[in-house]
């Protein structure tokens, strides 16, 4: 690193106030210094110049005065007069010496009271000059010899020689720069005060805002804020940090009302611009800044806090889970309650062991970053600690927890409901057994029938009947296809009756249909009601349980019967059937179930589906089995819409979603 990259360093390093200290005072000494040469070169040369001149003067006055002197060849006067010129006043101390020369260079007078030296005759004086000036040594002193002529007229009858005494004049020039040297430094020891009071109150709101700064990043934001010598600012005097329900004026105009409670912040108590200094105005917008991060850092505690309360005292179990890692970062106490951990066995946990089933599901799709809301999970499986079942309903939103992406869990304990939900659909199912009683003993009783009159032919042959080999394993076939009918029948009402499974499998849409009207058609048929069947084989399966869908169409069914007998058209002609229709759409499975009633009316269309709605007669029915037919239908995804209008019937459409290829079952 060179020198000037080294003075650059460590000029960088230096504070504000020592850069303008330093720049003031070098700025200062090279004034000084300049000032100092160019005025040493004037004063200097201007008092040697003006010696010079006196010397010169003092030459000149003895020449005129002591030439009658030298004519008349009376050396006695001439001896006076340059003695009287060496002894005034101060030039005892700048003339050295006087001695007069005649025309021949001989020396008729001098001042020392010594032999004239002859080093001091060096400055010979050329013809015709006016002035000769020479810089001589006398022994260790230095002289400046001035020599100028003595003219009669025309001719030179001598020269006059003046010594002046140059430790003299240097002491002079000495005294001066002492002087000088003097002021200087007075100038630079003022300048230096100056400066340094000057940077100090240039460099102090820096200084301040740097303290202020340094505080607030250590996380001390209630350091006060008098960054420009003012008064602190009192939190009292705000009505926003009081009442975060109203605006910060100079953040939040507007968000400003038009009625008078929302206008006290209209004048704000705290916020205004300053004028002048820029150090200052950067001071007041620093201090308005840290007042709003303040105020508005406060309204975040406030709400974190009323959050965490929340969070704490929430009725159901909430889970903070990192999408990365799918780790608990966070639980609150109704969820250690519920799942049966600590706090701190459930921190850390896998998410997806609480729920191996669905909460793999639900994280991944967060993962794909294709849901940027919240997601609903409606009767999901959750295992406690003792790896004890339970449902619930869980929503799952999207947060940052700690600078990560994050998903925040809220699962609702839906347990009981669901077992409430299963008894009473076990209790319509026993309902429906009830109702399908007689259809059923109908039913049984045909193959029984058969079997009763095969039974009874094949015993004639005891009594002497012949009955030939053919006709025997025609009549022991009947009878086994009966007992297999027979047996179908009974197993169908086994498995209509058996309390239904909340797991989910892989259903056909034709197979809960047909399951159903293998148990009422005979009985509907007896009530003169005929299926009109439009099955189409080859759907694809959807996620359901067919004994809970057999629940839902035996509902449609029977709905459907109940309007046909209630219609009575104008004509007298309703042809009673019930038409049933299966396909697929856009890769859903889809059924129909419609009717030759007399139709549902508009008012009463958006009703039907609410619990213990009903617009049979009272005892005829309590309004349950379109909502509990409704719910099974959105349990599995799909949708239930309604067809109808007065005198056309009614069609009911289930739409189902298919399972994905190799979806679990």
């Amino acid at each position: 690193m060179d020198v000037q990259k080294r003075i650059g360093t460590a000029f960088a390093r230096l504070s504000l106030r020592n850069k303008l200290l330093f720049s003031m005072l070098v700025a200062v000494l090279f004034i000084s210094v300049t000032i100092a040469f160019v005025a040493r070169w004037i004063l200097v040369s201007s008092l040697t110049g003006e010696l010079e001149m006196r010397g010169s003067a003092i030459a000149h006055s003895v020449a005129e005065r002591g030439a009658s002197h030298i004519l008349d060849n009376n050396i006695p006067p001439l001896l006076s007069l340059i003695f009287d010129e060496v002894r005034l006043h101060e030039r005892r101390d700048l003339i050295s010496y006087i001695f007069i020369e005649d025309q021949q260079g001989e020396v008729l007078a001098h001042t020392l009271t010594r032999p004239l030296p002859e080093t001091l005759r060096g400055n010979p004086l050329p013809p015709g000059a006016e002035e000769s000036t020479k810089l001589m040594e006398d022994g260790d002193r230095s002289i400046y010899d001035i020599a100028v002529p003595i003219n009669e007229g025309l001719y030179r009858i001598g020269a006059v020689h003046v010594g002046l005494n140059k430790d003299h004049i240097d002491s002079l020039v000495a005294k001066l720069r002492l002087t000088f040297l003097g002021f200087i430094s007075g100038v630079i020891v003022i300048t230096l005060f100056l400066s340094g009071y000057l940077t100090r109150h240039i460099a102090q709101p820096v200084t301040r805002l740097t303290r202020l700064a340094d505080e607030i990043s250590q996380g001390n934001f209630d350091v006060p804020l008098a960054v420009d010598g003012e008064s602190d600012w009192d939190n009292r005097s705000c009505p926003a940090f009081k009442n975060t329900d109203l605006p910060c004026w100079h953040l939040d105009q507007s968000t400003l009302g038009d009625d008078g409670t929302l206008r006290r912040c209209a004048h704000c108590a705290f916020y205004h611009e300053v004028e002048g200094d820029e150090l200052v105005q950067l001071g007041n917008s620093f201090r308005n800044m840290v007042w709003s991060i303040r105020l508005y850092r406060h309204r975040l505690r406030e709400s974190e806090e009323k959050y965490r309360s929340l969070f704490d005292s929430g009725p159901d179990p909430i889970f903070v889970v990192e999408l990365a890692s799918g780790e608990i970062r966070d639980a609150n106490p109704r969820a250690e309650e519920l799942y049966g951990y600590e706090r701190g066995d459930l921190v850390g946990r896998s998410f997806v062991l609480l729920g191996p089933e669905h909460n793999a599901e639900c994280l991944q799709r967060f993962r794909d970053e294709c849901e940027t809301g919240c997601v609903y999970y409606p009767k999901l499986i959750h295992y406690r600690r003792d790896n004890e079942p339970f449902f619930v309903n869980m929503h799952a939103c999207p947060i940052s927890y700690r600078g990560r992406s994050a998903i925040i869990v809220a699962a609702a304990d839906i347990t009981e409901m669901i077992e409430k939900d299963a008894q009473l659909i076990q209790a319509a199912k026993m309902k429906t057994l009830g109702e399908m009683s007689a259809g059923v003993a109908h039913e049984l009783n045909q193959p029984l029938n058969a079997i009763k009159m095969g039974s009874e032919y094949l015993a004639l042959e005891g009594e002497g009947l012949a009955i030939g080999d053919g006709q025997r394993r025609e009549v022991l076939a009947e009878i086994s296809t009966q007992v297999d009918r027979a047996s179908e029948i009974i197993n169908t009402l086994r498995a209509f009756g058996r309390k239904s499974d909340l797991i989910t499998e892989k259903v056909d849409l034709n197979a809960p249909v047909r399951a159903v009207l293998s148990m009422i058609r005979r009985q509907f048929e007896l009530e003169n009601i005929r299926f009109d069947l439009e099955l189409t084989d080859g759907l694809s399966p959807f996620l359901g349980h067919s004994n809970r869908l057999q629940q839902v169409f035996f509902n449609l069914f029977t709905n459907a019967r109940d309007a046909i007998d209630a219609y009575e058209p104008e004509n007298g002609e309703n042809p009673r059937r019930i038409s049933i229709r299966t396909g697929m759409t856009e890769g859903r499975a889809w059924a129909e179930v419609g009717d030759t009633g007399g139709g549902i009316p508009e008012n009463v269309r958006a009703k039907i589906f609410e619990p213990f709605f009903t617009t049979k007669e009272t005892g005829q029915g309590m309004g349950l089995g379109l909502a509990i037919s409704y719910g099974i239908v959105k349990d599995y995804g799909g949708e239930i819409r309604i067809q109808s209008g007065p005198g056309q019937g009614t069609v009911f459409r289930l739409e189902f979603p298919v399972a994905a290829p190799g979806g679990s079952a």
